[in-house]
């Protein structure tokens, strides 16, 4: 009879554990998903352009500033909305930017011409920012010895809607037309977006009186007031800006006298982004397990020597297959790593994430442009050596001064 009371106390909370795990194994499939969705958003433009340009009796071309469009609503919205995650109910914000994301994209699917459809657009990538309300939240909810795995959770399912709307919708076009690519957009943004957001908290995120200010003005606070997340927010911005360099100019290495691929045949590189949904768990593991910072050295190391793979894979595509694998999961550990410092070294989680996004959308932004005029003027080698480039600014300017 004494062993039955310590079996009594071992296998007590089993019930009581098990439908919190699923509970929370199911909320963050709902983000996952949710994040999926709004993310495919902001690029259901670029692989539309042709069937857009058909449509509208234009050329492909003189369309494709609708894509950049995207890219600077998204970036308004970021400035905009994503500090509010410290200041207002969460669940409000996601439901009222869910409303109006999915008329932005209801209006685009209805554009009669060019100028409404670039206004549609670019609104819907403005609202579309619920991602990033989403990361932060995850990692204050998260027990502290597994926040980066839920934050990479998060983030896998991110990554996910990016390659599916680049892939998934053009083959959705082709075979439906563009428009109801952008109607069905519409249907699972408010699906996902509104049940999102009755499964959050309905609340404003708790702050005491020290806590530092947050929102939009508070940035260069918060960015001044944290060497860490300074230090993130340069890291990643030297590893997306080395892979945006390369990645935005592969297609015209795929297309160009060196392979003659096909616009379509090259496109399919982009399943290669798909790496994120296996890389982002793994590196939310060693995260919580190693820290942020051995995982961000690794990714460095790892994007390093991807680098010369890619110029290789000038001459020979089995490199290019190998060093896509490699910068991929370089850019996604070191994403998660970062991102998760930068959301816990400060307690205004928003307004820290809308400064690390903003100053890795911005590395990426100015990369390409000089990958652009390097490919230009130096061919291939030019823009591998951009993005070597951008690995070394961003890994020295992040390192602590002595």
């Amino acid at each position: 009879m004494p062993s039955a009371s310590p079996t009594r106390r071992t296998t007590r909370p089993v019930p009581a554990r098990g439908p919190r795990a699923t509970a929370a194994v199911l909320f963050l499939t709902l983000l996952a998903a949710c994040s999926a969705v709004t993310a495919a958003n902001i690029y259901l433009a670029a692989p539309l352009l042709s069937l857009m340009a058909h449509d509208f009796g234009s050329t492909p071309s003189a369309v494709a500033w609708i894509a950049s469009v995207a890219q600077l609503g998204y970036a308004v919205g970021l400035l905009l909305f994503a500090p509010l995650g410290d200041r207002v109910n969460q669940r409000r914000l996601v439901a009222a930017l869910t409303v109006v994301t999915t008329l932005s994209l209801a209006a685009s699917a209805a554009a009669p011409g060019t100028t409404t459809l670039a206004a549609a657009v670019f609104v819907a990538s403005a609202a579309t920012v619920i991602p990033q309300l989403l990361v932060p939240l995850v990692a204050e909810r998260a027990p502290a010895d597994r926040r980066a795995r839920h934050v990479a959770a998060v983030i896998a399912g991110l990554f996910t809607g990016i390659v599916a709307a680049r892939v998934l919708g053009g083959l959705a076009g082709q075979t439906f037309g563009w428009r109801w690519v952008f109607a069905g957009a519409a249907v699972l943004t408010a699906a996902l977006g509104l049940t999102t957001a009755y499964a959050l908290p309905s609340r404003r995120r708790a702050r005491d009186g020290g806590s530092p200010p947050s929102g939009l003005a508070a940035l260069p606070s918060v960015v001044r007031s944290s060497p860490d997340l300074r230090r993130a927010c340069l890291r990643q911005a030297g590893m997306f800006g080395a892979w945006s360099a390369l990645w935005t100019s592969l297609a015209l290495l795929l297309t160009g006298p060196a392979y003659g691929l096909s616009t379509a045949t090259a496109g399919l590189f982009g399943l290669f982004g798909l790496a994120a949904s296996v890389v982002a768990p793994l590196a939310g593991g060693l995260v919580d397990r190693f820290g942020a910072a051995r995982v961000v050295r690794s990714a460095y190391l790892l994007a390093a020597v991807s680098v010369p793979l890619f110029w290789l894979g000038g001459q020979v595509m089995g490199a290019l297959f190998a060093a896509a694998l490699a910068l991929h999961a370089a850019l996604v550990a070191s994403h998660v790593a970062n991102q998760t410092l930068a959301l816990t070294t400060t307690s205004a989680p928003a307004t820290a994430n809308t400064a690390y996004v903003v100053a890795g959308f911005t590395g990426g932004a100015v990369a390409s442009a000089l990958a652009g005029t390097a490919f230009a003027h130096f061919d291939w080698g030019g823009v591998c050596a951009v993005a070597g480039l951008w690995l070394v600014l961003g890994w020295g300017l992040s390192r602590p001064r002595r």
